[in-house]
């Protein structure tokens, strides 16, 4: 039962990150200056899947192969449409054909998480399963799909976004199935929410004879739907780098504090940055400070502003802000201000917008 092929779930349409949605993807949306989606490329990799299906909308299909085009694995990357968002089991029924009878691990294309994936491949291939689910505690279980758990650890019930929870272990976004996830997919009906939950379809797998186990998450991670989710995981993945990296220009009058990665062509001037801090290649950072938790994407240009804990995309200006800080700001927007305000600023700016404050 080794699994030699992955689904990855990117139709979804980000509503809740809108108006930055109306032009890029959730699922590729830079985190620490790269798309959300590369991670998962990253940790298929290491555990040497390559036959890899991504699970598109006909609205976001040509921008997803746009950025996944540009990955460095070499793995065989095959899209297939879901023209209409009907539930992660409706996206495994659109996916029979990619998938034939091999089992497979299925990820969603908008989480990440400090985790590796032979954890879930061992469980799942030593016990032969027919289900293999990532479990991780929550605070908040009412928002996810939740498992039971009887006494000896066994998966007893699962519940999709219950009322009155019962466990907080939430089943994130990483899943083995062996094909018998096919018949079950066929066998539920819609939920009140109209789709086909893939909850109900381990559900029926659970009681029709199906083996069905878990794996607990002990790392790190985040269901990227929100700004705030954006924001603290550009921060988890920048503290994580390793060492200052340097490979553009720094003045005698800038200081870099901490874990600090710049691009290389990037200039900074009579700056302070203080880390953890990602700027990309060839920007101009002029009288700024950008504080922790920060990332800027490549060409952009800041002066005589205070940035902190905010995504900057690709080809921002930023020009004498006092301070922006908590902020999603996306590719090629432009933010001037024409008085000098001690007032703190906060975006969620899709892109191509200018404004003057």
């Amino acid at each position: 039962m080794t699994i030699n092929k992955a689904l990855i779930l990117a139709g979804g349409r980000g509503t809740r990150l809108r108006p930055l949605t109306h032009t890029i993807p959730k699922q590729v949306i830079p985190v620490a200056n790269q798309p959300i989606l590369h991670y998962v490329l990253e940790q298929l990799h290491c555990v040497g899947i390559k036959e890899i299906g991504i699970v598109v909308s006909p609205d976001n299909r040509e921008q997803i192969k746009h950025y996944m085009e540009r990955n460095h694995w070499n793995l065989n990357l095959e899209y297939i449409e879901q023209k209409t968002p009907q539930g992660l089991a409706h996206a495994v029924i659109v996916s029979r054909e990619f998938l034939g009878e091999d089992s497979f691990l299925m990820y969603l294309g908008d989480n990440l998480s400090g985790g590796r994936l032979e954890g879930i491949l061992s469980t799942f291939e030593s016990a032969k399963a027919d289900a293999t689910l990532m479990l991780k505690e929550v605070d908040n279980p009412q928002q996810f799909g939740i498992a039971e758990i009887g006494t000896g650890g066994e998966i007893k019930r699962l519940i999709e976004k219950p009322t009155n929870p019962t466990s907080n272990l939430a089943i994130i976004g990483t899943y083995c199935f062996s094909s018998r996830i096919h018949q079950a997919t066929t066998r539920i009906a819609p939920s009140k929410r109209g789709e086909l939950e893939i909850t109900d379809a381990i559900q029926y797998l659970l009681e029709n004879g199906g083996i069905v186990n878990s794996e607990r998450l002990d790392s790190w991670w985040f269901d990227c739907g929100t700004k705030d989710d954006l924001l603290e995981a550009n921060n988890v993945i920048l503290s994580q780098f390793a060492t200052q990296h340097i490979r553009g220009s720094i003045s005698e009058d800038s200081e870099v504090e901490g874990l600090v990665d710049v691009g290389k062509g990037t200039v900074i001037t009579n700056s302070e940055i203080v880390g953890p801090v990602k700027i990309g290649e060839n920007c101009v950072i002029t009288n700024s400070f950008i504080g922790p938790a920060t990332s800027i994407g490549s060409k952009c240009k800041i002066n005589d502003s205070r940035i902190i804990r905010t995504i900057i995309m690709d080809d921002g200006i930023i020009d004498s802000v006092a301070q922006i800080e908590n902020s999603v700001i996306g590719k090629n927007c432009s933010i001037f201000s024409s008085r000098k305000s001690v007032d703190k600023k906060q975006f969620m700016i899709g892109d191509d917008a200018e404004m003057l404050l």
